[in-house]
């Protein structure tokens, strides 16, 4: 028999006058949502179509949002529970949150918790979340963090911001597709037709005896155009290297989120028993090895994000490698009618496990009305019909009203493509976005700005992402940052010259696989702004050593403060200090996995920058009075 609760709960947004919670459930709940302070119920709620939102992805599978208003105390401990029924049971009780998941709350608690924190004195952030790498999953580094400071509001992290790559869509281990073709069958997910594949539908994809480690035979390829002279020849539109389990169907997006974010669907489900090719065999038992060690972390994980409010943003893993990279790319993709399948499903997951949460008033109006044509019939043209809805879909961003204010870009989505040359690196965001980045911005002292790649990345790199683009090759190395593409980094640049900028700018950054922090000011100006680019990556993954460090190295000497170098960057009018790294000599670039954890002042300013690490080590970034990049 099935858990009551499949997949959290999560706590998504919460401020002063609003509660979201998140959860997935076998059967459509009903129950009551209620709140204690010291032991004294002060609200109660039951659970109605007017406060949840319910979509089922199949039989035994449906997505809850509780989305309610609330007038409760800020800086104050307080308690919840989720009482639900189950309308199908015999008894038809209520069931506690410490019943249905005991592993749910801290030692000596009975319910989780949650501080209303409208001033972020200090927070959590990450990126790059890959269940089967070896590294830790540094999510039980904030568990312990939240839990050691559980009842103090000045100590308890404000939210945990998760900055991209919450899930790899494009790189599954063989064991991961395996338990989630399980799930799909458990659960009664959807099922589709596929169009432009070489099997008909979802159901005849399942059964191949050969997909394992073998998808790149199944995924779409575009037509090369060559001369007249030479003879045709095509090459694969989802080029990551470990495309070879890349997920394909709107079931399998949504079953890879219930595995990644609770324990409970994998004690139902089998790691072994299907067949791995001999090629394979080694990397699939390192994957296997990491997994399991992956799963006995998850019941901290879900107790985590039932403790704190966590907001997210896609970056390419959490749809694909090279999502939107170039404009030759997207032509492509959205005239293969697979390939466009692929994306959609993967984006219709991201709203539903992850977006939604962000700022649910988003999504209502002709948005719910799309989504819930395709949840009432999830036939092949209303799936096609809201697909093609969130492709022309424009409000992935949001902001949160707290203090400092939050505000959180996408990258992706909306992107300023190259007039000439479509092979060139799109701009991360096009005029408009950008105009409307300037408009949330202003009137403000200070800003968490947060984008998921860095605006102000290592140098070294991006030369040599910038020569893999002028031979033609962007993707290749993934060339896209701020500095790639020219319009969208000089209007960047521009608004942090602009005169009604806030004074105090921390930017929280992700994607790259290791962690560092820049101390950033204008030059030639007395009242410049002051600027943090904060990146913390990857919660479970990690830059391979001794690569990070030899690149490192030729960041310092060739873009250090008196090369001539400088004179041909976009940021020459940026002075930019590195942060020191302890016991790491003059490295600034960090590789070990961690979870980003940040102290702010009363103005905004950061006065404590750290990675958090599973083995209970932390890495502090420190300043530094050497100016080392332009």
């Amino acid at each position: 028999m099935l858990a009551d609760i499949l997949a959290g709960p999560i706590l998504r947004r919460l401020t002063k006058q609003q509660l979201v919670l998140w959860w997935v459930s076998p059967y459509q709940a009903s129950g009551e949502f209620c709140c204690y302070i010291e032991d004294e119920q002060v609200l109660s709620v039951p659970l109605s179509s007017d406060n949840v939102s319910i979509f089922s992805v199949g039989k035994r599978a449906h997505i809850h949002l509780l989305d309610i208003e609330i007038d409760l105390p800020s800086e104050t401990y307080i308690e919840y529970d989720l009482l639900l029924v189950n309308e199908y049971s015999e008894s038809q009780q209520a069931k506690a949150l410490a019943t249905t998941l005991p592993n749910l709350c801290y030692q000596d608690k009975s319910r989780p918790s949650f501080i209303i924190q409208d001033k972020i004195n200090n927070l959590l952030h990450g990126s790059c979340r890959n269940p089967h790498h070896p590294s830790s999953d540094s999510l039980l580094a904030g568990d312990v963090k939240v839990s050691n400071a559980l009842t103090c509001p000045e100590q308890r992290p404000a939210l945990l911001m998760m900055s991209g790559d919450q899930v790899y869509a494009d790189h599954v281990a063989g064991t991961t597709l395996y338990a989630i073709h399980q799930v799909i069958e458990l659960l009664g997910l959807n099922g589709e037709v596929l169009d432009g594949c070489s099997v008909e539908n979802s159901e005849q994809l399942y059964q191949l005896a050969d997909q394992y480690f073998q998808r790149e035979n199944i995924l779409p390829k575009a037509e090369v155009i060559t001369p007249w002279y030479k003879p045709g020849s095509s090459t694969p539109i989802f080029t990551s290297t470990y495309a070879h389990n890349h997920v394909i169907t709107f079931a399998e997006a949504v079953a890879m989120y219930l595995l990644v974010w609770s324990p409970c669907l994998w004690q139902e489900v089998k790691l072994t028993g299907f067949a791995v090719p001999n090629d394979h065999q080694q990397m699939h038992q390192k994957e296997l090895s990491a997994i399991k060690v992956f799963i006995e972390g998850l019941d901290k994980v879900q107790r985590l994000l039932a403790h704190i409010p966590t907001y997210m943003i896609f970056d390419d893993h959490d749809v694909t490698d090279d999502w939107n990279l170039t404009a030759k790319w997207e032509l492509a993709t959205y005239q293969d009618p697979l390939a466009k399948r692929i994306i959609g499903n993967t984006l219709m997951a991201y709203w539903l496990c992850q977006g939604w949460g962000n700022d649910p008033e988003r999504f209502t109006g002709d948005f719910w009305q799309a989504a819930n044509s395709y949840q009432q019939k999830p036939s092949k043209e209303n799936q096609d019909e809201f697909i093609e809805y969130l492709y022309a879909f424009s409000g992935w961003q949001y902001t949160l009203p707290s203090s400092p204010k939050l505000v959180v870009l996408d990258t992706r989505t909306r992107r300023w493509r190259s007039e000439h040359n479509f092979g060139d690196p799109s701009g991360l965001m096009d005029w408009e976005a950008m105009c409307e980045l300037q408009q949330e911005l202003i009137g403000q002292d200070a800003i968490i700005l947060v984008s998921p790649a860095p605006i102000f990345g290592v140098k070294v790199i991006e030369a040599i992402q910038r020569v893999f683009t002028v031979f033609g090759q962007p993707l290749a190395v993934d060339a896209e940052n701020w500095m790639a593409h020219p319009g969208s980094a000089s209007t960047m640049l521009n608004i942090f010259k602009h005169p009604k900028t806030p004074q105090h700018f921390v930017i929280l950054s992700g994607d790259v696989h290791y962690s560092f922090v820049y101390d950033i000011e204008l030059r030639f100006r007395d009242s410049s702004p002051q600027i943090w680019q904060i990146t913390s990556s990857g919660i479970k993954n990690q830059f391979p050593q001794p690569a990070i460090g030899v690149l490192d190295k030729l960041n310092r000497w060739l873009y250090g403060p008196y090369s001539p170098l400088n004179f041909f960057t976009k940021r020459r009018a940026m002075r930019v200090k590195a942060r020191k790294v302890p016991h790491k000599g003059h490295q600034r670039l960090f590789e070990q996995s961690g979870l980003g954890y940040l102290e702010l002042s009363d103005d905004g300013s950061p006065n404590h920058i750290c990675d958090l690490h599973v083995d209970g080590t932390m890495t502090e970034f420190v300043e530094s009075t050497e100016e080392l990049l332009p």
